[in-house]
């Protein structure tokens, strides 16, 4: 897999100008067009129709810069973004209508309503390992909020990065949705301006300075990061459908998914027999050779290929481990005999290596996460309600599945976010909508009716506010 130069792919903005395009937008956003139901929906139109416009383009793009196939891209990246408009279309109207809000005696003949008023002009800054999806989908939450935005991609991701930038600029005028090209430089400079929010998607390293420098100007912050994502598989867990399901979401856009499974947590009687489906799991997907498979998509580059080679030197290789610095290949890899204090078990892997731990009851696997950061997904196979109800209350993570992996992300009514370390904040289907929106509150009272009971002199009033406040 080639890769190509960002500086030939993707010329970088004009540092200076940033500030010129970010006021070119207020100005714009200040003239009211943005506000009304239709210019939205419109725009959401017009995001689709350029998505469409650009498929194959971006297809051919997430190819060059991670060896992703066709179905992948597709499913992982513009299929999904053609889900999210359509349902925030159906439902922009009602999430747009001013909701009233009802009153307690106290406040009587008052009465509440609560309007959703768009923040103003916004920046996301999106990721490498999902270029096209994770630029365009909280797009698409700004957009029916009723924002300007300017999107930067990564230039980790150079070819993608350039069509996610010709897209934009052939689908909206820049002062309404703009794309800037660039580095950390170009990320610095922008931090640097006053936008009303920023959404960042990324690594929580990343994500810890994004929000250190929106603290100055107080700024408030969206961010989607990652983590130690951890899957249990209990002893009643259907071992072959779970094997299955564990290296699709695992070995999905080769392992670089911030909620794939980071580790697994085997019960020590059904170890040994998960990792051997998991083995055949593999080969069924890829072949005996799996660097010959069309299917799995490679490193981003070789930078994030040295670390990897790296964490595969603890541990126990059981399955696979082979790779080709020349086209940043990584075949999937099964690591037992993993230590805690392992490397591999101190950071998030993001890659296609898949440690496989044991435990010997539940408390021992809950013990074992919650020794690590709360993690961005947790993962359960288990035929047990009783077991599945007590992991969900007693486990902190943003979001997971039960028998299955990652799909909680395409339903568009489950808020998708971290927690602590792993993210702050929570978007998809309506979710996104709000996070893009300030819920403005009003409480309107009536001059026709004045309750005389708060004005002074007090007097025996006190006894009237004690028995309706007690």
């Amino acid at each position: 897999m080639s890769q190509a130069a960002p500086s030939k792919l993707v010329p970088a903005t004009d540092h200076k100008s940033v500030h010129g395009i970010l006021q070119t937008q207020r100005n714009y956003f200040e003239t009211g067009k943005t506000l009304p139901y239709k210019f939205r929906d419109d725009q959401l139109k017009r995001l689709k129709a350029g998505v469409k416009k650009y498929e194959e383009q971006f297809i051919a793009a997430l190819k060059a810069d991670l060896g992703k196939s066709s179905f992948e891209s597709y499913i992982g990246e513009i299929g999904f973004l053609y889900g999210e408009i359509d349902h925030t279309r159906k439902n922009l109207k009602s999430w747009m209508r001013t909701r009233g809000i009802g009153t307690s005696v106290l406040l009587f003949p008052s009465f509440g309503s609560v309007t959703s008023d768009p923040k103003g002009c916004v920046l996301i800054m999106s990721p490498w390992n999902y270029p096209v999806n994770l630029a365009l989908a909280p797009l698409i939450g700004a957009i029916a909020a009723g924002n300007c935005a300017i999107i930067k991609p990564s230039e980790v991701a150079p070819a993608t990065a350039k069509v996610v930038g010709d897209m934009i600029a052939d689908t909206f005028p820049k002062e309404l949705v703009a794309v800037v090209q660039g580095d950390a430089s170009l990320a610095k400079a922008l931090l640097a301006e006053q936008f009303d929010h920023i959404f960042f998607t990324g690594s929580t390293e990343v994500g810890r300075q994004v929000a250190m420098e929106a603290a100055k100007q107080l700024i408030p912050v969206t961010l989607e990061l990652g983590g130690k994502s951890p899957c249990i598989v209990e002893p009643d867990a259907n071992l072959s459908v779970a094997a299955r399901r564990i290296v699709w979401g695992k070995f999905f856009n080769g392992g670089q998914t911030c909620v794939a499974p980071d580790y697994i947590l085997a019960h020590n009687s059904i170890k040994t027999q998960l990792i051997n489906e998991i083995s055949q799991a593999i080969t069924k997907a890829f072949g005996e050779n799996p660097e010959e498979s069309p299917d799995l998509a490679r490193i981003i580059n070789q930078r994030h290929f040295d670390r990897l080679v790296g964490l595969m030197g603890q541990g126990r290789v059981v399955f696979g481990g082979k790779t080709n610095r020349e086209n940043s290949y990584i075949g999937p890899t099964i690591i037992d005999d993993v230590k805690m204090d392992h490397k591999i078990m101190a950071e998030e892997i993001f890659g296609p290596l898949l440690p496989i731990l044991g435990y010997s009851d539940m408390n021992e696997a809950k013990k074992i996460i919650k020794q690590r950061p709360k993690p961005l997904a947790l993962y359960l196979f288990t035929e047990s309600s009783k077991t599945q109800d007590d992991v969900i209350a007693t486990v902190p993570f943003g979001g997971g599945c039960i028998n299955d992996l990652l799909l909680h992300l395409c339903h568009p009514d489950l808020p998708f976010g971290g927690v602590g370390p792993s993210g702050l904040g929570a978007y998809h289907g309506q979710d996104s909508f709000r996070v893009f929106s300030n819920q403005k509150s009003v409480l309107k009272t009536p001059t026709t009716i004045d309750v005389p009971v708060r004005y002074a002199p007090y007097g025996k009033k006190e006894s009237i506010i004690r028995m309706l406040l007690k």
